[in-house]
């Protein structure tokens, strides 16, 4: 496959933003589960393993599990705002690995893995375009309005969040109208599914899966949005300057507003009041980077859980060899 090809297959998977635990039901389930939709597929995460099941050109499920990191479990990362980062960090590291498995298996053909220097343009290039959409655009629109207006220095960072969420949901709405990235967003709406199914107790088959909420609150959706909401008050706190210097300082306090953003998320799941309520306006961004799966797509996401769940067991039974197919690895 060519270099553009990649960068294209890799990126439109981007958009299916991670998801957390779910909710519902009157005894949820408290094992922390989540995900990613990817090409063709959908990565879970449960208490100990990742699981990734991606549909296969010839209409077969392919499995794969590995062991989650060790690192997150020790301090300084379990400490509250630091673990959000760091969760952050480690969902990026092997959002990369399942995105290169899953392009590999649902192309049907064996895939070249990047190489330091492809991963070194990509990453460039990726946070090039995050840097001047998201940060230096919102922060050079701010100066201009406020100019205009003659506004204080409060309003100019009110100015500049909304202007960096205007940006945010402008983007994710225009490229939802990709026919590739629709069917990565019908894969994050199974993932949604199946967690809301499994932590609900409900029996783990695709009509019952069918029936749950694409919706949950600890999506990688509303937590976007919550950042922008938390960097309007951290950004607060800092000074004037060039549009470069404010820029450049966003860069550097990202960090602390995603450690923050996520204490927020992680509190407001465990809500049914304010929480609720809180990341209300949140939740109405994923009827966008959702969509109604089809039953291939949600026995796809049925399979990831339940790999990711109990590996050993679900990667040794093959009953169904036209149906599942594995690598016959737990790492």
């Amino acid at each position: 496959m060519n270099i553009i090809k990649k960068y294209i297959n890799h990126g439109v998977a981007w958009f299916a933003l991670l998801a957390a635990d779910a909710s519902g039901g009157e005894e949820p389930r408290v094992i922390p589960v989540g995900g990613q939709a990817v090409i063709e597929g959908v990565l879970m995460k449960g208490p100990e393993h990742w699981g990734l099941a991606v549909r296969e050109p010839s209409g077969t499920i392919w499995t794969k599990a590995w062991l989650g990191s060790d690192w997150l479990k020790k301090k300084p990362w379990t400490i509250p705002v630091l673990r959000g980062f760091a969760s952050m960090i480690e969902m990026m590291r092997i959002g990369m690995r399942a995105l290169s498995l899953s392009a590999e298996r649902a192309l049907g053909e064996e895939e070249e893995p990047f190489t330091w220097k492809e991963f070194a343009v990509a990453v460039f290039f990726a946070v090039l375009m995050v840097g001047a959409l998201f940060i230096a655009l919102p922060v050079w629109l701010s100066d201009k309005l406020t100019a205009v207006l003659g506004a204080s220095y409060a309003v100019k960072n009110v100015v500049e969040g909304v202007a960096r969420a205007a940006v945010f949901v402008g983007y994710v709405v225009l490229v939802s109208f990709l026919r590739d990235i629709r069917r990565v967003f019908s894969y994050h709406g199974a993932e949604h599914k199946t967690i809301n199914a499994y932590e609900s107790r409900k029996p783990m088959t695709v009509e019952e899966v069918a029936r749950c909420s694409r919706i949950h609150r600890r999506c990688g959706t509303s937590f976007m949005l919550v950042v922008v909401a938390v960097s309007i008050v951290v950004f607060s706190f800092f000074g004037e300057g060039a549009v470069w210097q404010r820029a450049a300082a966003r860069i550097v306090l990202l960090p602390l507003v995603v450690g923050l953003s996520y204490e927020v998320i992680r509190g407001a799941a465990m809500s049914d009041t304010w929480g609720k309520a809180l990341i209300w306006p949140a939740l109405s961004l994923q009827y966008v980077t959702t969509r109604e799966p089809d039953e291939t797509m949600l026995e796809v996401a049925i399979k990831a859980l339940e790999v990711a769940l109990d590996p050993a067991a679900e990667l040794s039974k093959l009953e169904k060899p036209d149906e599942v197919k594995s690598d016959g690895a737990v790492e």
